[in-house]
């Protein structure tokens, strides 16, 4: 069975119903850290059912600015159907400033979530390679 999220205001059930005696895992955190937590429990949260604040199609060298204006504000954003927090869009801006040219642009081609990780991942393997984390 998948990991479920403690709802906010019943903390005897999952967000997406489940009563506690059914539920193996609980995930507690904000947001979970699990990949395999209940899809029902991500659609579920008020969070996910907000409308989009932006929308980027790929190619879109504005979202950047979106994500500069997240690290700016420090307040998360729905962009593309996704949440993107904090530390996630200053770790973007941060790999970003930092790549040449042709690389954005590779970078560019892809989804908004998915430039995201793609930055995540290259920022955790050079903090890795330095000693950090």
């Amino acid at each position: 069975m998948s990991s479920h999220i403690r709802h906010p205001r019943d903390l005897r059930q999952a967000v997406c119903g489940l009563p506690a005696a059914d539920v193996d895992r609980w995930e507690t955190e904000d947001p979970p850290r699990r990949d395999y937590t209940c899809e029902d429990c991500y659609t579920l949260l008020p969070e996910a059912q907000r409308p989009d604040d932006a929308n980027h199609p790929p190619g879109d060298a504005t979202l950047i600015d979106t994500l500069r204006r997240i690290v700016a504000e420090r307040q998360h954003l729905k962009i593309d159907g996704v949440i993107v927090d904090v530390w996630s869009a200053s770790v973007t801006v941060l790999i970003w400033d930092r790549l040449r040219g042709d690389k954005r642009q590779r970078l560019l081609t892809l989804p908004s979530h998915e430039l995201i990780l793609r930055c995540v991942a290259i920022y955790r393997r050079v903090a890795k390679n330095r000693g950090g984390q």
